[in-house]
């Protein structure tokens, strides 16, 4: 089973001044002269941290990281104004630009993988190739699993405790509630619901994890972080609602590894399979007991592979 490559600090770290008060972090590790690779975090508003440029061979790649507006080291952190979809694809291109990059390599997870898509689509000539982790479409349907009636079915003790942060009424529409309170003026109220939904996501996300002592959160990144999620999801990630598999015919005839795993209940696996019947010249691996996180061994052994399988393809 493959490892992480070995920890690897960055050769340049960058402030992107990209408009309207917003500033990116931008981070390049590896090999400067080596293949670049984007790596496309998820969330929205979760950021990148020093394992994300392991899934790389260092000789071969310039891996290149970067926290998504009002993410993580990104500023403000947890701003919602200035901050869409299209935005985030515009800030993809000002990295290029900014790097000195005429094609490269996409690696995505969960919503990486969502703008991953949606840049193929929009700039099909810069993308050389695209590992897919996790697929989510951002379909109305996907955000009614996570978040109304689905996986809930499976957690109902963890659901019934994150019920437990809401009046009878809101307990109806549990989504629409975390968005008023999280995106309201009330800040008790906004740290109740940040810290719910962050448990419950968190709950589902890591189940096939060894359990853990529960760890204490830092509210302040919290509520930010949830802030992003809900100012996403409120403007349902600024898309159409089929968008991304009605516009799969733009994305160009390249290389592309779509790995999900089996037992991912955030993003459920027929997602990957839609996009797999969309695009079926892609390669499409289906990880017997991998879930939802990238850092899972299963995971982390088909996401090494894959890195390192696409090199012969792309160099």
């Amino acid at each position: 089973m493959r490892l992480l490559y070995d920890p690897t600090e960055p050769y340049a770290v960058d402030r992107l001044d990209v408009g309207a008060g917003h500033e990116i972090h931008v981070e390049q590790a590896g090999n400067p002269a080596g293949f670049p690779v984007l790596f496309l975090h998820g969330g929205p508003g979760s950021g990148c941290n020093e394992n994300h440029r392991r899934y790389f061979n260092p000789a071969h790649y310039r891996i290149i990281l970067f926290d998504q507006r009002g993410s993580n080291r990104s500023t403000p952190r947890g701003e919602v104004r200035s901050n869409t979809t299209p935005l985030l694809l515009q800030d993809m291109e000002s990295i290029r630009k900014h790097c000195g990059v005429e094609q490269w390599l996409l690696f995505g997870g969960s919503w990486g993988s969502t703008l991953a898509l949606l840049y193929a689509q929009a700039h099909p000539r810069r993308v050389r190739g695209m590992i897919l982790r996790g697929i989510f479409l951002a379909r109305e349907r996907d955000l009614f699993w996570f978040a109304r009636d689905g996986v809930s079915r499976i957690f109902p003790d963890e659901w019934e405790r994150f019920l437990d942060a809401m009046s009878p009424d809101e307990r109806l529409d549990p989504m629409t509630a975390c968005l008023k309170h999280v995106l309201g003026e009330d800040p008790v109220l906004r740290e109740r619901f940040a810290l719910a939904w962050s448990r419950w996501a968190g709950q589902v996300a890591t189940w096939l994890l060894p359990e853990a002592p529960p760890a204490e959160p830092d509210i302040e990144a919290t509520v930010q972080q949830a802030c992003i999620e809900m100012h996403y999801a409120k403007h349902r990630y600024f898309l159409g609602e089929n968008q991304i598999l009605d516009n799969t015919g733009a994305i160009p005839r390249v290389p592309v590894r779509i790995i999900h795993g089996r037992r991912d209940l955030t993003c459920t696996l027929d997602a990957a399979w839609a996009l797999h019947r969309k695009l079926p010249d892609a390669e499409f691996v289906i990880v017997r007991d991998g879930g939802h996180l990238a850092s899972e061994p299963p995971m982390v052994d088909a996401l090494v592979t894959a890195t390192d399988a696409m090199l012969e393809r792309v160099e």
